[in-house]
């Protein structure tokens, strides 16, 4: 059964990473993903737009991606805008890359999600837990 890292290990991974890809980024301002991408700039991380749909476009002045497996360069963290019935699949684009952490925002989980992520030993998942709401715990 599924249960988030310590809040310890949540800051150890926030304050380690460097870039950040976001799964379902909308290039609306008034969407949350948008807004979280945007704050995660501001807090000094890279952020690397995935979303079928704008793939080739930018949003915040970075090139989209159709999928995680598209991305040229080395990802910290996913974070996932995408409803909980959809992230059994992000889990298997997550396991075609080397990204080192799968986390799924407020609100969304999925234990089929963590069993395809556990059993292919790639432990380091979040779910149901708000970035912008762990930064500011953290004291970014």
């Amino acid at each position: 059964m599924f249960q988030n890292p310590s809040q310890e290990k949540i800051f150890q991974i926030l304050k380690e990473a460097k870039t950040i890809a976001v799964v379902g980024l909308s290039p609306k301002e008034d969407r949350t993903s948008f807004q979280i991408a945007r704050l995660l700039q501001n807090y000094g991380y890279r952020i690397i737009p995935v979303n079928p749909q704008h793939a080739g476009s930018e949003i915040l002045g970075e090139k989209v991606y159709s999928d995680l497996a598209s991305v040229p360069e080395k990802i910290d963290i996913v974070d996932i805008f995408r409803r909980s019935e959809f992230l059994p699949d992000v889990a298997a684009d997550f396991l075609k890359t080397d990204a080192k952490v799968y986390w799924a925002q407020l609100g969304l989980e999925n234990e089929q999600a963590w069993e395809m992520l556990h059993e292919a030993k790639r432990d380091d998942v979040i779910m149901n837990r708000c970035i912008k709401i762990e930064l500011n715990k953290m004291g970014a």
